[in-house]
């Protein structure tokens, strides 16, 4: 995970089951109640919701995650488990996980139930990471959780550094706000991604009745491993006894590893191209039309307004997934609701344009696998005669096997660099790119927006020319900021 350093630069319902009452009667707040009783200006709410981002960053980063489970579990067992009043769709793997979450959770809305989702990391701001019923969640009812969880944060530092561990993480901190915020929702069903790995990673404390897996490929290998099979064990920890299991193609040493999970939990394994399959794809204005074969229904002309093949593959990945939450994986979905599902579905930073005349796309691919993803769309879905990407990348990312992917579509490189402790220094990777591809194709930015000043003015030049911001999520998210500050979709 990239953590986006971007927010300290940035203006910065139902009735419970008896889980859920637990903890309602923990927070103090019953259904019928507003998180915050007394109005309070906007920008006082906003400043409440960046104080949590600002708190979350006093810990151990996102880059350092701690392969334990029992403190994020102890701090939820304080709470009451909060995560255990409500159905979970846990979503592992390398690329696509983001994508594949939001198109389930926004199927799974469609059908009128409460959710809750959680991805990671952000673009802009903390809330995205949170979302209930499709919309990120409110500064004033994440900081009215946060708040609330605090003694219980403190109680399990506490006993963590009385024997010599290290408190909480950012990621284990943000792990026990999530389950906690869709509990006080409530959700009727919450969709989690994984932040690394799988086994360790602190979401791994709740029980996913369903669990789903995204292509899986190299990365994170300082901390998952140097194999793919490796990484596949770790991520396959997320299966738990008698799930149902819904995966993308894999290669075959990570079948193996999924094979083998599924038959010591006694779960069922579905596998895209045996029980489900994207059928076909084609290019539509603003995004594709796709259709599949589900585990339980075949479901045609399906409108998804996302680009690349890869993102209907995502989509037939979460069709399965929905079909073996909402029907154990032998009943068709509603065609209208799927429909309404997917044709609502968004992926920021995945892409996304951000600007016209010029255009500027952004994508949050950082590794080879998403960079090759990218390539392969940006030759299927558009139309441009040249485009400069404007590149950023961090220091255990694969750099040399990112830009082998692009350089194919690209005609000039951009270089920069995220505001990251770990970013790879401009010059030195300036040095790679021009090694890699040519000098004359690469150029040197000491920041973002002069990078992007430079390369919209050359693709103002002519009309089929764009821009493209990738290489960093870092990076994505801070493009997005300044996009959004210039009006470049209102030119």
């Amino acid at each position: 995970m990239e953590p986006s350093l971007s927010d300290t630069n940035a203006p910065a319902e139902g009735t419970p089951d008896d889980d859920t009452a637990g903890w309602k009667s923990i927070t103090g707040r019953g259904d019928d109640e507003e998180p915050m009783n007394q109005p309070a200006p906007l920008n006082a709410f906003r400043e409440a919701g960046d104080a949590v981002f600002a708190a979350l960053l006093l810990r151990v980063g996102e880059a350092q995650p701690q392969p334990r489970l029992a403190p994020t579990r102890r701090a939820l067992e304080f709470l009451g488990d909060p995560q255990t009043s409500y159905p979970i769709i846990h979503i592992a793997g390398t690329n696509g996980k983001t994508s594949t979450s939001r198109m389930v959770e926004s199927i799974v809305r469609a059908y009128g139930l409460r959710t809750g989702l959680l991805t990671s990391p952000h673009l802009v701001r903390l809330n995205e990471r949170i979302v209930i019923d499709g919309e990120p969640i409110s500064d004033q009812i994440l900081a009215a959780n946060w708040t609330d969880i605090q003694p219980y944060l403190q109680l399990v530092d506490g006993e963590l550094e009385a024997a010599g561990e290290a408190p909480l993480t950012f990621f284990e901190a943000l792990t026990v706000l999530a389950f906690a915020c869709f509990a006080d929702a409530p959700v009727d069903v919450a969709v989690i991604e994984v932040g690394m790995g799988g086994e360790w990673d602190s979401t791994n404390v709740a029980d996913g009745q369903v669990a789903v897996f995204t292509p899986i490929a190299l990365d994170h290998t300082l901390r998952l491993g140097n194999t793919v099979a490796e990484i596949a064990r770790t991520k396959s920890g997320i299966i738990k006894p008698a799930a149902s299991v819904v995966s993308a193609a894999q290669s075959a040493e990570v079948q193996a590893e999924l094979n083998r999970a599924a038959q010591l939990t006694e779960s069922t394994l579905a596998l895209e191209n045996e029980g489900f399959e994207l059928l076909s794809s084609t290019v539509a204005v603003g995004g594709q039309v796709i259709s599949v074969r589900g585990l339980a229904g075949t479901y045609s002309e399906l409108f998804l307004p996302l680009y690349g093949t890869h993102q209907a593959q995502n989509a037939t990945v979460a069709i399965a997934a929905v079909e073996s939450f909402l029907g154990a994986g032998s009943q068709a979905l509603a065609s209208d609701l799927l429909a309404e599902g997917l044709a609502t579905a968004t992926s920021p930073g995945r892409l996304q344009l951000v600007g016209i005349e010029p255009a500027v796309l952004v994508d949050a691919a950082h590794n080879p696998h998403g960079a090759t993803a990218l390539a392969t769309a940006l030759e299927a879905y558009f139309d441009f005669d040249e485009i400069a990407v404007v590149v950023g990348i961090l220091a255990e990312k694969d750099a040399q096997g990112i830009i082998a992917a692009l350089a194919p579509q690209v005609d000039r490189f951009y270089v920069t660099e995220p505001h990251s402790e770990r970013a790879v220094r401009m010059d030195d990777l300036a040095d790679n790119i021009a090694e890699w591809t040519s000098d004359q194709i690469t150029f040197r930015f000491d920041d973002l927006a002069g990078a992007l000043e430079s390369a919209r003015e050359w693709a103002a030049e002519a009309p089929k020319r764009a821009v493209l911001v990738t290489g960093s999520i870092v990076l994505v998210g801070d493009a997005i900021i300044l996009a959004a500050a210039g009006e470049w979709m209102e030119k």
